[in-house]
């Protein structure tokens, strides 16, 4: 069971100080069992704004034992096909969202988020939300 794991969870079990025991131990045992399929732009976006440069460093070490999954051409066309169609819906995303559904949809991989506008984007778009 791949999943892709959304920055917000990254961003609970890594930056925060164990607000949430359940999601730090659904997130562990999905590393030990090499489920993870981690996004160049998702790496990004859980780097993005650590102002102490040890624990970016820190950080930025840790999650290299993830390696990118690739992402194609196609996976970008999509993304964008899937922003069109939802802003025709009237569901707002991200960019980078929209690229996670597409690679999701590709690779056949759920999604683990606590972001509620996949389940907006889920009425819409061939993508599997992971619950936990």
């Amino acid at each position: 069971m791949s999943v892709i794991v959304d920055t917000c969870i990254w961003s609970i079990a890594l930056r925060r100080q164990n607000t949430s025991t359940s999601i730090s131990h659904s997130l562990s045992r999905l590393i030990e069992a090499n489920e993870i399929v981690m996004l160049g732009a998702i790496r990004q976006e859980i780097l993005s704004g650590i102002r102490n440069p040890a624990q970016f460093e820190k950080l930025r070490d840790r999650l290299r034992r993830f390696t990118d999954v690739r992402v194609t051409l196609q996976d970008y066309e999509l993304a964008a096909e899937y922003f069109n169609l939802c802003r025709r819906k009237g569901v707002q995303g991200s960019n980078t969202d929209f690229l996670i559904c597409a690679v999701s949809s590709r690779l056949g991989v759920t999604i683990w988020t606590m972001d509620r506008d996949f389940e907006n984007f889920q009425q819409y778009l061939p993508i599997e939300l992971e619950k936990f």
